[in-house]
């Protein structure tokens, strides 16, 4: 290769290259790499600490970090050397270790990169989301701290994994205390119910202790779908027996069970599954119903920090349906009866209330005179005709204007037609809903700003209407 037209081609040369180099770089497994001290010592302030010191770093020619994998020091001397990372140098073998080391040598423009990059592989393989293994790997090198934009990322992703389809051999005890001490009492998004958060600990618990208390657990702790199925729930409690060596499962529990939140679970639960077991302080499910006789916490949710809706459910419902509206497409789309040329509505089976901000997209396979989008409730909703008519809903319509009540009014908003992506943003922190058409975002209708608490998406076409809708794909 010819030199000197490339700077980061010819410096790449270098890169752990005996020929060019003057230390060498003994790392935690052993593997020793070669680098230049002062390039090295240029690049990071750690490393001239280290390499120009006085101290006996100074002259040898050997420096050891017991504690820095050889993965993510080569990442650090590609970074050092160039200034950049080759994207396919990051792998989710590596990241972890190389984030770490970023951090340890204070090179937070690495760290930032490293964060981009994985964030980008999580958007393109979300079928194959690694991020339960990479924070377990997290939680053995790398303290807590909240404003660590890697621990962040990866918390985000697993709290939008059920728990229940996490195997027990990709988390840790250490990666699962990260998740629920990070999301405790906190308004960030989770789709695990807070049984399911109780029984996944409890049996990961057991799993470190014996195979037999790991399989008693797995019987013992029914999932919610599978107690919904139990006529008797008393049975449960009959079946139950200690589970073996259950205090060395009690102790291995007991870092989890302060960021578990108890008063989240069905009282009956509790004291029929749960208490029998003998895993927890019975104090605890005692502190339970004191805090139900003193406030009224019968309502509270029982998923902690902001529910994330099921993307399965993003579907028309045929049992809120009009008579002449047709689903198929295993419930995506929804289009009238050939000549049918009344209005009628539909609504999605996703319901959203609580906190949070909800988004989905509705495509305009083919329009109609007119196509509405928007949001409905419940309450003496008539699906046989147009939405915006009733005061339980709320829609925009294909001429730009939106529709309440039978109050109609035309504003800033464009016409739409075939082919048009409608994005609803529905706020349920501040009641208000909002519409993007076709990639622009317009402001949200100021006279929707008291919305119930409790809404779903609805759609109002005829004939020769055609809606598909999804979860918001940016």
């Amino acid at each position: 290769m010819t030199r000197g037209y490339s700077l980061e081609k010819d410096l790449r040369l270098l890169i752990n290259n005996p020929k060019y180099s003057d230390i060498e770089i003994l790392c935690e497994d052993e593997k020793k790499l070669h680098g230049c001290r002062a390039i090295l010592a240029a690049r990071s302030e750690v490393f001239d600490r280290l390499l120009y010191n006085g101290m006996k770093e100074s002259h040898e020619n050997k420096i050891s970090f017991p504690k820095i994998n050889s993965a993510g020091m080569e990442i650090i001397l590609e970074y050092t050397y160039t200034g950049s990372v080759e994207k396919e140098s990051l792998t989710k073998d590596n990241i972890v270790e190389a984030f770490y080391a970023a951090d340890y040598f204070q090179l937070p423009d690495l760290q930032d990169f490293i964060t981009k990059i994985f964030e980008n592989t999580l958007e393109k393989n979300k079928n194959e989301n690694c991020s339960p293994e990479l924070l377990s790997k997290f939680a053995e090198k790398i303290p807590l701290t909240e404003d660590n934009s890697l621990l962040n990322l990866l918390v985000e992703a697993v709290a939008t994994i059920p728990l229940n389809t996490i195997g027990f051999d990709r988390l840790s005890i250490a990666g699962l205390k990260y998740l629920l001490s990070c999301t405790h009492e906190k308004d960030a998004p989770f789709v695990t119910p807070e049984y399911e958060v109780f029984r996944y600990s409890a049996i990961l618990a057991a799993k470190q202790v014996s195979n037999c208390a790991y399989k008693a657990l797995m019987k013992q702790l029914p999932t919610l779908e599978q107690i919904k199925l139990i006529e008797n729930p008393m049975q449960v409690e009959n079946e139950n027996k200690l589970v073996t060596d259950h205090q060395k499962v009690a102790k291995e529990l007991e870092p989890l069970v302060s960021f578990i939140d108890f008063k989240r679970i069905e009282g009956q639960i509790l004291t029929d599954i749960i208490d029998p077991l003998e895993i927890i302080s019975t104090k605890i499910i005692l502190d339970v119903y004191r805090q139900r006789v003193r406030s009224n916490i019968s309502n509270i949710n029982n998923i902690r920090g902001v529910p994330i809706p099921n993307y399965s459910n993003y579907v028309w419902d045929e049992t809120a349906c009009g008579s002449r509206l047709i689903i198929e497409d295993n419930g995506k789309v929804v289009y009238a009866q050939n000549n049918w040329f009344d209005l009628q509505s539909v609504r999605a089976k996703v319901a959203f209330e609580n906190k949070g901000i909800f988004e989905w997209d509705v495509i305009i396979e083919k329009n109609c005179v007119y196509a509405w989008v928007g949001v409905c409730s419940l309450e003496n909703f008539n699906y046989e005709t147009f939405a915006g008519y009733q005061s339980t809903g709320w829609v925009l319509g294909s001429d730009g204007s939106y529709s309440h009540a039978s109050n109609r009014i035309y504003n800033n908003y464009p016409s739409f037609g075939d082919g048009s992506k409608i994005t609803v943003h529905l706020d349920m922190n501040k009641r208000t809903c909002a519409f993007t058409i076709n990639g622009t975002k317009y402001p949200a209708i100021s006279s929707w700003n008291n919305l119930p608490s409790k809404l779903y998406p609805v759609v109002t076409l005829k004939y020769p209407g055609r809606f598909r809708i999804q979860p918001h794909q940016k």
